[in-house]
């Protein structure tokens, strides 16, 4: 059966950014991809309103998403204030029985950013309910999850330790373009220099990984592995 892999971030970007690579080399070898931002990450424009750069967060996540050839989803909770409830937790449990991955991946809990840190936590909740048959949703029957991941991000390095490097030397080209769909990976919004650093991971954690490119990911069960793409 073909792999789907569902990327689950607080803030449309933080997906793309860390583990687009991951999306889009499942697609390249015939599975499917999903994202599902639970806020659009609105509030980080210098210069336009949070209404007006939600909007043109979304086209960027639209644009994004179908040059690594996946779906999207988002949610519309406000950027810095996405609470950690059953509630969400139960929306993002029917997202999963809806999409059925097969890998989850997600932030890691170590995170100087409250709603990376609150996305962490409900993605798991999410996960444990969703594979519960005495759960009934709307979303459909339940859905276990095969393999969870934590994607490396500059945000969320405290206690980070990487035990999976996936190779994503053939669709690098492929990730670059998708993450050039956002100004903030273009540059000019944050002093934080995004294309730079992901670029640069992506040798650093190639070399470490026997890889030309590669991303790293911790596994939730700490499983230490080199792979040439996500198992299915």
């Amino acid at each position: 059966m073909p792999i789907t892999v569902l990327a689950i971030g607080a803030h449309a970007a933080d997906m793309e950014f860390t583990c687009g690579q991951a999306l889009a080399s499942a697609v390249r070898r015939g599975g499917h991809a999903a994202l599902l931002h639970l806020t659009l990450g609105e509030a980080g424009h210098p210069r336009l309103s949070r209404a007006a750069y939600a909007i043109q967060k979304k086209r960027e996540a639209e644009t994004a998403a179908q040059r690594l050839g996946a779906s999207m989803r988002y949610f519309d909770y406000p950027d810095a204030l996405l609470p950690y409830n059953d509630e969400v937790a139960l929306k993002i449990c029917d997202v999963i029985r809806e999409v059925r991955p097969s890998v989850v991946i997600t932030h890691w809990g170590g995170s100087s950013h409250k709603d990376h840190q609150n996305t962490h936590y409900l993605v798991n909740d999410a996960i444990f309910y969703a594979g519960l048959p005495a759960i009934d949703r709307p979303a459909g029957p339940a859905h276990a999850v095969r393999e969870l991941f934590y994607a490396e991000n500059w945000e969320d390095a405290k206690q980070f330790e990487p035990d999976t490097y996936l190779d994503c030397t053939d669709v690098y080209d492929t990730w670059l373009f998708a993450a050039q769909s956002y100004e903030l990976f273009r540059g000019g919004l944050s002093s934080f220099r995004y294309a730079d650093y992901y670029e640069a991971l992506t040798i650093t954690r190639g070399a470490l990984g026997g890889f030309p490119r590669a991303i790293a990911l911790r596994s939730a069960w700490g499983r230490t592995r080199r792979l040439s793409a996500l198992p299915e």
